[in-house]
Protein backbone atom coordinates (compact mmCIF):
# COMPACT_ATOMS: atom_id res chain seq x y z
CA UNK A 1 0.00 0.00 0.00
CA UNK A 2 2.67 2.36 1.15
CA UNK A 3 6.86 2.17 0.72
CA UNK A 4 9.00 3.15 3.95
CA UNK A 5 12.23 4.07 3.16
CA UNK A 6 14.98 4.17 5.52
CA UNK A 7 18.20 5.84 4.32
CA UNK A 8 21.16 4.88 6.59
CA UNK A 9 19.31 2.46 9.17
CA UNK A 10 21.52 2.41 12.17
CA UNK A 11 19.72 0.08 15.12
CA UNK A 12 19.09 -3.47 13.47
CA UNK A 13 16.22 -3.71 16.18
CA UNK A 14 14.59 -0.99 14.54
CA UNK A 15 15.09 -2.08 11.42
CA UNK A 16 13.56 -5.10 12.08
CA UNK A 17 10.55 -3.73 13.95
CA UNK A 18 9.55 -1.51 10.85
CA UNK A 19 10.15 -4.98 8.88
CA UNK A 20 7.13 -6.39 11.01
CA UNK A 21 4.90 -3.32 10.84
CA UNK A 22 5.26 -3.23 6.96
CA UNK A 23 4.47 -7.08 6.77
CA UNK A 24 1.54 -6.20 8.79
CA UNK A 25 0.01 -2.78 6.96
CA UNK A 26 1.06 -4.76 3.52
CA UNK A 27 3.86 -2.18 2.74
CA UNK A 28 7.04 -2.38 0.92
CA UNK A 29 9.95 -1.67 2.54
CA UNK A 30 13.44 0.13 1.39
CA UNK A 31 16.65 -0.01 3.10
CA UNK A 32 19.47 2.17 1.93
CA UNK A 33 22.60 1.79 2.09
CA UNK A 34 25.25 2.13 3.84
CA UNK A 35 23.61 0.62 7.25
CA UNK A 36 25.45 0.04 10.87
CA UNK A 37 24.39 -3.51 10.20
CA UNK A 38 23.97 -6.54 7.99
CA UNK A 39 20.64 -7.31 6.92
CA UNK A 40 20.60 -10.60 7.97
CA UNK A 41 21.54 -9.72 11.42
CA UNK A 42 19.94 -11.46 14.40
CA UNK A 43 18.34 -8.36 16.11
CA UNK A 44 16.82 -7.45 12.94
CA UNK A 45 15.16 -10.66 12.07
CA UNK A 46 14.71 -11.77 15.95
CA UNK A 47 13.33 -7.81 16.25
CA UNK A 48 10.63 -8.54 13.43
CA UNK A 49 10.08 -12.04 14.55
CA UNK A 50 8.43 -14.45 11.45
CA UNK A 51 7.26 -12.03 9.99
CA UNK A 52 10.81 -11.18 7.83
CA UNK A 53 9.92 -13.86 5.29
CA UNK A 54 6.91 -12.18 4.79
CA UNK A 55 8.44 -8.64 4.20
CA UNK A 56 8.32 -7.17 0.26
CA UNK A 57 11.55 -5.68 1.10
CA UNK A 58 14.46 -4.18 -1.54
CA UNK A 59 18.01 -3.21 -0.15
CA UNK A 60 19.83 -0.64 -2.32
CA UNK A 61 23.41 -0.25 -2.60
CA UNK A 62 23.10 3.67 -2.72
CA UNK A 63 20.82 6.72 -2.22
CA UNK A 64 21.97 7.27 -5.86
CA UNK A 65 20.69 3.99 -6.71
CA UNK A 66 17.42 4.28 -5.60
CA UNK A 67 17.05 7.68 -6.87
CA UNK A 68 17.66 6.43 -10.68
CA UNK A 69 15.44 3.69 -10.00
CA UNK A 70 12.43 5.97 -8.14
CA UNK A 71 12.97 9.73 -9.13
CA UNK A 72 10.61 9.88 -11.23
CA UNK A 73 7.79 9.56 -8.31
CA UNK A 74 9.59 12.70 -6.65
CA UNK A 75 6.09 13.89 -6.25
CA UNK A 76 5.18 11.06 -3.73
CA UNK A 77 8.04 11.32 -1.59
CA UNK A 78 7.21 12.49 2.00
CA UNK A 79 10.22 13.25 3.90
CA UNK A 80 10.10 12.61 8.49
CA UNK A 81 12.22 15.53 9.61
CA UNK A 82 12.60 17.47 12.88
CA UNK A 83 13.70 20.75 10.64
CA UNK A 84 10.14 21.55 9.31
CA UNK A 85 7.13 22.80 11.12
CA UNK A 86 4.55 20.95 8.84
CA UNK A 87 2.54 18.59 10.84
CA UNK A 88 2.58 15.08 9.26
CA UNK A 89 -1.13 14.79 9.77
CA UNK A 90 -1.48 18.10 6.85
CA UNK A 91 0.10 16.29 4.52
CA UNK A 92 -2.35 14.24 1.97
CA UNK A 93 -1.19 10.41 1.82
CA UNK A 94 -2.31 8.49 -1.43
CA UNK A 95 -1.53 4.90 -2.09
CA UNK A 96 2.03 4.10 -3.06
CA UNK A 97 3.52 7.06 -1.53
CA UNK A 98 7.10 6.75 -0.04
CA UNK A 99 7.73 7.73 3.23
CA UNK A 100 11.57 8.11 4.17
CA UNK A 101 13.40 8.39 7.43
CA UNK A 102 16.66 8.96 7.99
CA UNK A 103 19.11 7.41 10.65
CA UNK A 104 18.46 7.17 14.50
CA UNK A 105 21.17 10.00 14.87
CA UNK A 106 21.55 11.82 11.53
CA UNK A 107 18.07 12.18 10.42
CA UNK A 108 17.36 12.30 6.47
CA UNK A 109 20.16 14.48 4.18
CA UNK A 110 19.42 18.02 3.42
CA UNK A 111 19.83 17.23 -0.31
CA UNK A 112 17.29 14.68 -0.43
CA UNK A 113 14.45 16.46 1.14
CA UNK A 114 15.17 19.66 -1.29
CA UNK A 115 14.06 16.88 -4.30
CA UNK A 116 9.99 18.04 -2.36
CA UNK A 117 11.01 20.34 0.46
CA UNK A 118 7.15 21.39 0.47
CA UNK A 119 6.72 17.14 1.70
CA UNK A 120 8.46 17.18 4.33
CA UNK A 121 6.83 16.71 7.42
CA UNK A 122 7.18 16.62 11.36
CA UNK A 123 5.54 14.31 14.18
CA UNK A 124 4.64 17.70 16.95
CA UNK A 125 6.68 16.88 20.37
CA UNK A 126 6.37 18.83 23.69
CA UNK A 127 8.88 21.34 24.32
CA UNK A 128 11.44 19.10 25.93
CA UNK A 129 11.07 16.47 23.06
CA UNK A 130 13.61 16.24 20.64
CA UNK A 131 13.12 12.91 18.43
CA UNK A 132 11.66 10.06 18.53
CA UNK A 133 12.32 6.39 18.47
CA UNK A 134 12.38 5.59 14.41
CA UNK A 135 10.23 2.40 14.44
CA UNK A 136 7.68 4.92 16.37
CA UNK A 137 8.23 7.71 14.38
CA UNK A 138 7.39 4.92 11.39
CA UNK A 139 4.31 3.97 12.86
CA UNK A 140 2.93 7.49 13.35
CA UNK A 141 2.86 8.28 9.90
CA UNK A 142 2.63 5.15 8.33
CA UNK A 143 -0.60 4.81 9.97
CA UNK A 144 -1.73 8.40 9.44
CA UNK A 145 -1.53 7.28 5.72
CA UNK A 146 -3.10 4.01 6.00
CA UNK A 147 -6.33 6.26 8.03
CA UNK A 148 -6.51 9.15 5.40
CA UNK A 149 -6.81 5.77 2.70
CA UNK A 150 -8.77 3.44 4.75
CA UNK A 151 -11.56 2.62 2.72
CA UNK A 152 -8.66 1.20 0.07
CA UNK A 153 -6.70 -0.47 2.65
Amino acid sequence: MFNVVLVHPQIPQNTGSIGRLCVNCDSKLHIIKPTCFEINDKNVKRAGLDYWNLLDVTVWESLDDFLAANGDKKDSFYFATTKTDKPYFEAEFKKGDFLFFGGESTGLPLELMKIKWENAVTIPMGKNGRSLNQAVSVGIVLYDAIRQNFKEF
